[in-house]
């Protein structure tokens, strides 16, 4: 087998197998992460889902950059909506079918605004047609939800989109320029006065990492198979070198015994 190994054919399948086991591992390694990761978010997600409401702006104050241990925090938040600046959030499914997160400003009693995704509403009509979105309570509003981080969208929006839609819920570029807002949005869960039932409130996300670890186990088995497979050919054409070396010889012999009589 060491014979075989030497040659350029199974040098070069070698190094494929080499590189091949390496790329397994590391996305075996990947997905080891990812399932870390969700057990951190299903850990925080409970842990932060048990504690007592806050105000919003004792944990997160105007002015303050987000933090990722705040996402999922119980908070209140108290002020009048301003329906005129409310948003509908594209393309945002919902148990397999389309639709938005309705997203609303508040303004606080305490001074600036925090967004507000007040819930869902299943698409209606194509992409390009407007759609009609519950209007806020009147008045004073506390609002008690699951604090979430900002989103990224693009800046400035898309032209094309049709009036008062957006791709994500940034709330700085929702914002207009000049007034204080919160660098995070309350995701609803309920509201007094009881905001309109054509909202869904959005569920408590499942998060599982039972996914990511049968895939890593899974690359972790390619990369086993791989190496077996190298093992078991290299063993196949080596006994295969080694018959035909016999046959070989085999005939040498025969046919010198045969000249010698």
């Amino acid at each position: 087998m060491l014979a075989l190994l030497r040659t350029r054919r199974w040098i070069g399948f070698s190094v494929l197998v080499v590189v091949a086991i390496v790329g397994f591992g590391l996305l075996s390694r990947w997905q080891w992460a990812r399932a870390e990761e969700k057990r951190t978010q299903k850990a925080q997600l409970v842990e932060e889902s048990a504690l007592a409401p806050v105000p919003v702006t004792d944990v997160l104050p105007s002015g303050t950059a987000w933090h990722e241990d705040l996402e999922w925090r119980t908070v209140t938040a108290t002020g009048r909506y301003l329906p005129e600046e409310q948003v509908l959030v594209r393309k945002r499914p919902l148990e397999g079918q389309n639709g938005f997160w309705v997203a609303t400003p508040l303004s606080l009693d305490s001074g600036g605004w925090v967004w507000v995704n007040r819930g869902w509403v299943a698409a209606q009509g194509s992409a390009t047609d407007l759609q009609e979105a519950p209007p806020p309570p009147d008045g004073t509003v506390v609002v008690t939800g699951r604090l979430r981080p900002p989103q990224d969208g693009p800046d400035p929006l898309p032209s094309d989109l049709p009036a008062g839609q957006v791709v994500d819920l940034d709330v700085d570029t929702l914002t207009p320029s000049g007034t204080p807002v919160l660098d995070g949005y309350v995701e609803r869960v309920s509201s007094q006065p009881a905001d309109d039932p054509a909202l869904r409130a959005l569920p408590v996300p499942e998060i599982d990492e039972g996914r990511n670890v049968s895939y890593a186990v899974q690359w972790i088995l390619f990369a086993v198979v791989a190496l077996v497979g190298w093992f078991y050919f290299l063993r196949r054409e080596a006994r295969e070198d080694a018959a035909a070396e016999a046959r070989t010889e085999g005939n040498e012999v025969r046919g010198d015994q045969v000249g010698s009589s």
